[in-house]
């Protein structure tokens, strides 16, 4: 028995270590995303801020949301119009990035890539901490 309870803390220990490794943070994985992707027209007076009162430039902005209420419910990605947006969920007229003909007058952008979705995505399920 005992033998048995050693094999299994032997199977489950690096388990447990490496989903505690998937942790994502928003200042190391997503501000990066949010930044390159989102600021040129989601800070300051840029476009976005401008249309839905939405800025990317910290934190504290990103979960304060848009005019009409938040863009993150901590928690529930499946709900949340961030992950909405950028997931192509949206209306094709009102996708982040803007990548559709009729884009903003500042711009076209690249949609962003799966792997940076999934990473928001996953920063919204683990709770959309401030870390």
């Amino acid at each position: 028995m005992k033998n048995h309870l050693s094999s299994l803390l032997a199977l489950l220990i690096p388990l447990l270590l490496s989903a505690c490794s998937d942790q994502v943070s928003f200042s190391g994985d997503v501000m990066p995303i949010l930044k390159n992707n989102c600021s040129k027209c989601h800070t300051r007076d840029g476009e976005g801020v401008a249309k839905s009162g939405f800025s990317v430039a910290d934190y504290d902005h990103v979960m304060k949301g848009t005019n009409l209420g938040p863009m993150v419910v901590a928690g529930h990605s499946e709900i949340s119009s961030l992950f909405q947006l950028i997931s192509h969920q949206a209306d094709p007229q009102i996708q982040m990035p803007p990548h559709h003909p009729e884009a903003l007058p500042e711009g076209r952008a690249l949609a962003l890539e799966f792997e940076q979705i999934e990473t928001i995505k996953d920063w919204i399920d683990q709770g959309a901490k401030n870390n």
